[in-house]
């Protein structure tokens, strides 16, 4: 079905180089550690899956060649009869998907395999991700489809503020950089997407504590991959816990924001809608914008 690429051969990525601001090695194990009890921990992506779903089901075309982008359990279902390959950057989540093990910028198959590409959960993880949604683009035939999803900026801001107040003294980065909407749009038109939209979904979930929050993101191999992270301490640790706790409502629980991002883009073809050419217009904005004469 699809074919190694050159590219990947030789493990070099779609663009220039960029400095990567993520540790690939932690972000492997991190994902190989959460691989055996991912499932206790999956609400987000299954969240992102479903929108997937919705938005595959509004287009009225079948697909034979799927790409799984990040695949994680392999819990994404392709259409039926079409045959899918899946990529996990994680080992475990690889072979467990009976895929291959590979990063998101360094895709092995070769230009044009796929008329689909899905990727729920991983694109907020990438340190190229202009280079990855370009191989993205690039592995898809002309009108392929690219659906993705990941967490948006904005996220998780009970976290951040219980961080913030712990390391008041001393801050550090404990999320990593999180893209918003409009952002990601730009990046679908700066990868060479034709029709690209970008849309968000909330989410709102209650924590009874900071550890239930962290144990949740361990387990979907979501803490901090950041190639410059520092270790916290028990102190600032337990002060964390007691700022997120005094978040608290009523109930006990503290509430947390989860924004996620979605991804819709078409790989450019000649039978795509274009855009009318500058200066193509036979009507003035100004004329249509007079007012009509009143009559007696």
């Amino acid at each position: 079905m699809a074919r190694l690429s050159r590219r990947a051969r030789r493990g070099t990525s779609a663009g220039v180089d960029t400095p990567d601001i993520f540790d690939r090695a932690a972000r492997r194990h991190r994902r190989d550690r959460a691989a055996n009890r991912f499932a206790e921990h999956d609400f987000l992506r299954a969240a992102m899956l479903d929108g997937i779903a919705e938005r595959l089901l509004a287009v009225k075309r079948g697909f034979s060649d799927i790409l799984d982008l990040g695949c994680f359990d392999g819990a994404f279902e392709p259409p039926p009869g079409a045959r899918v390959a899946r990529v996990d950057a994680g080992f475990r989540f690889a072979e467990r998907a009976g895929g291959v093990q590979a990063d998101e910028d360094r895709l092995p198959f070769a230009d044009g395999s796929f008329d689909l590409v899905v990727s729920a959960g991983v694109l907020d993880q990438i340190g190229d991700l202009p280079g990855a949604l370009t191989l993205a683009r690039r592995a898809l035939r002309p009108d392929g489809l690219f659906l993705a999803a990941f967490v948006g900026a904005t996220s998780f801001p009970a976290l951040r503020r219980a961080f913030a107040a712990a390391e008041r003294q001393r801050p550090v980065a404990r999320l990593h950089p999180q893209i918003d909407v409009r952002s990601a749009g730009d990046l679908l038109v700066r990868a060479g997407f034709a029709l690209p939209v970008a849309d968000i979904e909330t989410l709102d979930i209650g924590y009874p504590d900071l550890w239930r929050l962290l144990e949740d993101l361990r387990g979907m191999a979501g803490t901090n991959v950041l190639s410059e992270r520092h270790s916290l301490s028990r102190a600032a640790l337990a002060a964390a816990a007691a700022a997120f706790a005094e978040a608290g409502g009523p109930d006990g629980r503290t509430r947390e924001r989860i924004d996620l991002i979605f991804l819709t883009g078409w790989s450019p073809d000649a039978s795509q809608p274009q855009p009318a050419k500058r200066g193509s217009a036979t009507a003035s904005l100004a004329q249509a914008l007079k007012r009509p004469p009143q009559t007696e």
